[in-house]
């Protein structure tokens, strides 16, 4: 007789509610219904709770990832054993609990979704073997944990997420080869870690939102290389820390905003002076 989803008595109530949180119907992964008689696990059904599990809510069959993933948080040493089920949910979550060992198997599995999870896990040693992999996800995540003095590899990887990882993580000593990055959110990243004398190459940087951050960073003696810049943001950004030479080139700003910051500005400095010589 088949166990078509037929809870036993005491995780009826259970899974009603269950049901009516989700209001996501249990099916398994090809559509169909569930069929507990024919599961491996079946004899997990008459065990209480998180011995047990719940069609509907906790069910290794269920298409739903949040149901798979709680079957193996209940019961993590079932994962090993999934790592080669025909849906990809199964194996994707079954990687978050197998045994970081197992997971060297998984690093060409045909589903990014797979590979993503592996690429969270894998030991160091290892990640690089996914640092070509063909889709962007998994990349971003190996620039994420790949050891700095590796990341110089994925400097030039055609996607746009991935470098921008990799400009968060680059010794500073080699992030330098990236101010010419063709991607503007990559050169902010850049624009945002730089040190000096690097960060002056990107004074003229194409893009003003890459300059309003090197305005923000550059030294103080330094800002005179911005004060006329075509875009009122980054003069404005100069406004901000300029001493009272430099205040009296922007003083007739043809911007309204940038002359505001600088009469703020000059006030700051009337009161700094004023305190140092009080």
């Amino acid at each position: 007789m088949s166990l078509l989803l037929s809870p036993t008595p005491h995780t009826e109530a259970a899974d009603s509610a269950h049901l009516s949180d989700t209001d996501i119907s249990p099916q398994d992964w090809q559509g169909g219904p569930i069929h507990c008689a024919a599961c491996e696990f079946v004899s997990l059904r008459p065990l209480p709770h998180r011995q047990g599990c719940a069609p509907g809510h906790a069910c290794m069959q269920d298409v739903y990832a949040r149901r798979i993933d709680r079957f193996f948080r209940w019961h993590p040493e079932l994962a090993d054993g999934q790592l080669a089920h025909p849906y990809f949910e199964v194996r994707a979550i079954a990687a978050r609990y197998v045994s970081v060992f197992r997971l060297g198997g998984l690093v060409d599995d045909p589903d990014e979704t797979v590979r993503m999870q592996v690429a969270m896990r894998l030991p160091l040693t290892q990640l690089a073997r996914l640092a070509d992999d063909p889709h962007r996800e998994v990349r971003i995540r190996v620039a994420h944990r790949l050891p700095a003095a590796e990341l110089a590899r994925l400097r030039h990887d055609p996607d746009y997420g991935v470098r921008e990882r990799v400009a968060q993580r680059l010794p500073l000593a080699i992030l330098p080869t990236m101010v010419h990055d063709p991607d503007r959110s990559v050169r902010l990243c850049v624009a945002q870690r730089l040190a000096m004398p690097a960060l002056l190459r990107l004074v003229d940087d194409a893009e003003p939102e890459v300059r309003r951050v090197v305005a923000e960073r550059l030294p103080v003696p330094l800002l005179f290389q911005l004060v006329h810049d075509t875009d009122w943001r980054v003069r404005w950004e100069v406004a901000q820390r300029a001493d009272p030479a430099l205040l009296q080139q922007l003083q007739d700003d043809p911007d309204e905003e940038v002359r505001a910051a600088v009469k703020a500005r000059r006030e700051v400095v009337g009161v700094i002076e004023g305190v140092e010589h009080g």
